[in-house]
């Protein structure tokens, strides 16, 4: 296939980016898209340029390292799926793509299409824990977790933490990340006794990095790569309000 490329470039934090483009004549329909910038990556280094900063990792689908905006869309255009892997045929011979970073406050840029999300490892160190103040762990089997709670926990686990939802949202919201996180351990009793210590000190965490409120647009929703419902949001919200009225109650 013969693709034209439009990247955006950004030599550090403090200087000011523009799009690139760039001709690839013979991209291979089953390169996964990361393959595909690894390509034009040799191709720029051979010919004695800069070659384009970006995340990766595991590329497997698994770390939550990788992240671009193609075509407008987090991720790229198939759904459930992480950039890593996305792969060259779900695009037509002779399209155009754009490939940007994620694009937030919160996430500020490095370089190129690298953003930094420590902020989310903020909002994960405010209260996405269990705490356990002596001795070691209990055995596992001793309390038992019943099935639907379990199916529900790990939905919510599967969160990478990559961070598609807030470049999807118009006010770059975290809802979705905190919810999965704060859901996951609300939804185990190991993780009932802090439930709203947790939902509260991670949404302050979360304001305080300068992430937007949600307005129920459900855009985080429709680019997650592990299909988060945001109901994950809903459960959040609801035990934070809880422990507003027992903390007002005390």
């Amino acid at each position: 296939m013969r693709l034209k490329l439009h990247v955006w470039r950004q030599r550090g934090p403090a200087d000011a980016g523009q799009m690139v483009s760039y001709d690839m004549p013979d991209v291979s329909p089953d390169m996964s898209f990361l393959e595909m910038l690894d390509v034009l990556n040799e191709r720029l280094t051979l010919e004695g340029e800069e070659p384009i900063a970006f995340d990766h990792d595991c590329r497997e689908g698994i770390c939550g390292a990788c992240g671009l905006v193609i075509n407008g869309i987090a991720h790229g255009p198939t759904r459930g799926t992480t950039t890593c892997q996305l792969h060259m045929r779900s695009f037509k011979d002779g399209d155009e793509i754009w490939i940007e970073p994620w694009r937030a406050r919160a996430f500020p840029v490095i370089k190129d299409l690298v953003v930094d999300r420590k902020s989310f490892d903020r909002v994960i160190e405010s209260g996405g824990f269990i705490s356990v103040n002596t001795g070691s762990a209990p055995e596992a089997n001793i309390l038992s977790v019943a099935k639907d709670s379990a199916d529900q926990a790990f939905e919510y686990a599967a969160c990478i933490g990559c961070g598609a939802c807030v470049a999807a949202c118009k006010n770059a919201s975290a809802m979705l990340f905190v919810g999965a996180k704060v859901s996951h351990l609300a939804s185990l009793p190991q993780g009932r006794v802090e439930a709203g210590r947790r939902a509260r000190a991670m949404v302050s965490a979360m304001d305080a990095e300068g992430f937007g409120s949600c307005t129920n647009q459900f855009e985080c929703e429709a680019v997650c790569p592990k299909d988060i419902s945001v109901r994950a949001i809903a459960k959040m919200n609801r035990e934070y309000l809880r422990a507003g009225l027992l903390e007002s109650e005390s």
